[in-house]
């Protein structure tokens, strides 16, 4: 099954790693992983269906005290530095930054991702959360992200970079700024490998969003795609999403594979869903994502991933608590050690 948009998919008809799928027909969800692989879903029944209301008890997250990390405080701060380094020879001008955090589930056996969604939707509301549950395939996520990776209408698409991140307004720096433009540049240059010549746009640039805990900049930067190209064009241009890799995204990828030990999986890939018989999709970046990882040696864990971008200006110590910062009130809610506030709405 798959839940998004106050949609509800079920009875699947189609599983493929084709992105060509996503331009046929039918209703599709899509977990793109940051590594590159790519499972669409199509199902035959979708239909409206408002988010369900947690049921006390049924989810059973891990402990706080369980969740580990692929890279502690040392190793995270000791990263930083080595990206400004980078930077430093010219080797690049930003890269993000990422630890995949993991704790093992009390009982895997009951485990629905769904349920953890439930939770999610009343602790932390997020414009793009939805559930895909494909336990069969590998695929069990539970997303509260609120970036924007694409968004198509007919020809027209949209992306919604997020850089900049604080508790308040007051807490953004000029440093988050300067990021946000260079991740911008990165998203027009993006589009524009696959859009019509002259038709991509930035309508919003470094505007202040509020979201449950924290402040982020968003921009928006939209375009008309080029005829004959589709959803596999589009992945091929703009992926992965440039606000969670760097620029230029080519040196920020290499940085990235030599400083994390982890595979980010679907955290930081793309996950949402398409309606090929309508022309459109809205794809979020995978942050504020959980997932479960049934594969692993030591048995059933849920993962979660954090990170920050890295710039010349980035001190290594509030580029760790800014990680710290996303993650918390998400995993509080995934370990039942999260009340929300009165008054907190979608």
């Amino acid at each position: 099954m798959a839940r998004f948009g106050g949609l509800l998919a079920t009875d699947l008809r189609d599983v493929t790693t084709d992105p060509a799928a996503l331009d046929s027909t039918g209703w599709w969800a899509v977990v793109a992983d940051f590594e590159g692989g790519l499972t669409c879903a199509r199902f035959g029944d979708v239909r409206p269906c408002r988010a369900p209301a947690p049921v006390p008890g049924r989810w059973r997250g891990p402990a706080p005290e369980q969740w580990t990390s692929s890279l502690d405080r040392a190793a995270y701060t000791a990263g930083v530095r080595r990206i400004r380094e980078h930077i430093a020879a010219g080797e690049v001008y930003q890269a993000n930054l990422c630890r995949v955090l993991s704790a093992p589930l009390p009982d895997p056996s009951t485990a629905d991702v769904d349920d953890l969604t439930a939770l999610l939707a009343r602790g932390n509301p997020a414009p793009y959360a939805g559930t895909v549950r494909l336990p069969a395939h590998g695929v069990e996520v539970a997303t509260a992200s609120p970036e924007l990776y694409l968004r198509r209408s007919g020809r027209t698409v949209e992306s919604g970079p997020i850089k900049g991140t604080g508790r308040t307004a007051e807490d953004l720096l000029e440093k988050d700024h300067a990021e946000n433009v260079m991740i911008v540049d990165l998203v027009r240059n993006d589009l524009g490998r696959v859009c019509t010549t002259g038709s991509v746009t930035v309508p919003a640039l470094c505007a202040v969003e509020q979201h449950p805990g924290l402040v982020h900049l968003v921009s928006t930067v939209r375009g008309e795609i080029a005829p004959g190209a589709g959803w596999a064009e589009l992945f091929t241009a703009t992926f992965p999403p440039g606000s969670v890799t760097g620029a230029p995204k080519a040196s920020a990828l290499e940085i990235i594979e030599a400083l994390e030990p982890a595979p980010r999986g679907p955290y930081c890939g793309g996950i949402g869903w398409v309606d090929a018989d309508r022309g459109t999709g809205e794809l979020a970046v995978g942050i504020r994502t959980f997932w479960i990882d049934r594969a692993g040696p030591g048995g059933p864990v849920l993962r979660f991933g954090t990170g920050a971008g890295i710039t010349w200006g980035s001190d290594p110590e509030r580029e760790w608590a800014e990680t710290e910062l996303k993650a918390s009130r998400l995993l509080a809610i995934a370990s039942g050690a999260h009340e929300p506030l009165e008054g907190t709405k979608r």
